[in-house]
């Protein structure tokens, strides 16, 4: 049975983190060694239904380091292979000198400030006799520059059964609203069975819509950050044939920060209920979308791609804050709202940071019995709130609101609440037109004079 792993962060990464000893130089003081390979697990295919060997794949180990005014000299990457020995050959490059058959020291390059680089690519081929579910990691480490890399390792699989992967699409930015784009790909089949149909799975999210009529073999539902497709490819993918896919897109007149995620499996009836996730979906009347053969790509195939879309725009961040009146011992609640005017909606669907953090100051003679969510103090007078990760143009905003105990009565008691302007990347003040607004005056029991 095939194990199915949720990637953690680290795991996406495979990133570890670097403590350099206390001998070090200084410049590896200011700085860290990284390892992570690509991809972050594999999954090896046995010989081919049609008697073929099987395929190797490639097991790149990248390292790289975070300061950007120094060179890291040349160092050592030290790979133990011996958890996947039973079940996989080993193929080792030039640049590593093998000490058994299943332990390599490899020699890393030389990192100009904040580079990164392969540090070996290790070849992995199924063993004859190997069965589907065997499993193991293969493990490394690197010394480079006075730095000692924290171990990482790779989790390796067999897997009897189709193997779909999709190339990369271009990564874009610069894009007008409304302008369309082709960001077609090559699906490919690395396992070693065939694929009789594809379940094709796209997300386009608010500020992106497909750039054609919705296919007759797929079907879509709307959600308030984006659409879901579903596609159903008729087309045989036999293994190691090679099919291009069509995607077309196009940017709306609220894009700015959007996104498109698009994944591939092996169709059936349990993976297309699963993919539906109980939502309501409505069938295409377009033309059928078609897989047409191609030519083997020159870049790896993951089984799940996504894609940034930055579009040259604005969205103009409004703030307000609420009038409040009450006796002393009194508990009234005071609200500051974060609007977006639009045109464009703001989201951080990758990172998932707030579209906005505002910082509010609490009046005189007041204290908050209890701050809301998504809100922490920063001193007794000081809260700073985050937003949701996205904010809608013209949509629903996002209201804070603090239970203000009134301590004792100060007439026209104020004070300021202002958004962030210099947070996450990119910043607000890179894409809201009018920073201006986005202060706002908190009142307690305003002067009737």
């Amino acid at each position: 049975m095939k194990k199915t792993l949720i990637a953690s962060a680290a795991a996406l990464g495979a990133l570890a983190a670097v403590t350099g000893p206390a001998a070090a130089p200084a410049a590896a003081a200011s700085d860290a060694l990284w390892l992570w390979s690509d991809p972050y697990e594999i999954t090896l295919a046995g010989p081919s239904e049609d008697g073929s060997p099987a395929p190797s794949q490639s097991l790149t180990v990248q390292i790289s380091h975070d300061n950007t005014a120094t060179t890291v000299p040349a160092g050592t990457l030290t790979v133990d292979a011996s958890g996947v020995a039973s079940f996989a050959d080993v193929t080792w490059p030039a640049n590593c000198r093998p000490e058994n058959e299943t332990t390599a020291v490899c020699t890393t390059p030389e990192l100009p400030g904040g580079a990164n680089a392969p540090a070996a690519r290790i070849g992995l081929t199924t063993k004859p006799g190997a069965t589907d579910g065997n499993d193991g990691y293969v493990r490394y480490t690197a010394q480079a520059g006075g730095m000692n890399a924290y171990p990482g390792e790779t989790y390796v699989a067999v897997n009897d059964g189709p193997a779909l992967g999709l190339t990369q699409a271009e990564y874009r930015t610069g894009m007008a609203p409304d302008q369309p784009f082709d960001s077609s790909v090559v699906l490919g089949n690395q396992g070693n069975r065939t694929a009789d149909r594809t379940l094709l799975t796209v997300f386009t999210s608010r500020g992106i819509r497909l750039g054609m009529s919705v296919p007759s073999n797929c079907e879509s539902t709307n959600a308030v950050t984006g659409r879901t497709f579903l596609c159903v490819l008729d087309e045989r993918t036999t293994p190691g044939s090679y099919h291009s896919l069509p995607l077309k897109f196009r940017t709306k007149d609220m894009a700015l920060f959007d996104r498109v995620d698009y994944s591939a499996q092996p169709y059936s009836e349990q993976a297309l209920a699963e993919a539906r996730a109980g939502r309501a979906f409505t069938p295409g009347a377009g033309p059928e979308l078609n897989l047409t053969p191609a030519a083997a790509p020159s870049d790896e195939l993951q089984p799940y791609r996504s894609f940034t879309v930055k579009t040259v725009n604005q969205a103009d961040y409004r703030l307000t804050a609420s009038t409040v009146s009450g006796a002393a011992g009194d508990t009234v609640p005071a609200t500051v709202t974060v609007h977006n005017a639009g045109p464009a909606w703001v989201a951080s669907l990758g990172a998932g940071e707030p579209a906005a953090t505002v910082d509010i100051d609490i009046p005189a003679g007041t204290s908050v019995a209890s701050a809301p969510d998504a809100c922490w103090s920063q001193s007794e007078t000081r809260y700073r709130c985050n937003t949701p990760i996205y904010l809608t143009e013209s949509g629903k905003p996002a209201t804070h609101t603090f239970p203000l105990h009134i301590d004792e009565v100060i007439p026209n008691a104020t004070a300021r609440a202002a958004l962030y302007n210099d947070a996450y990347e990119p910043a607000v003040r890179t894409f809201d037109p009018d920073l201006t607004n986005n202060t706002a005056t908190l009142i307690v029991n305003p002067s009737t004079s």
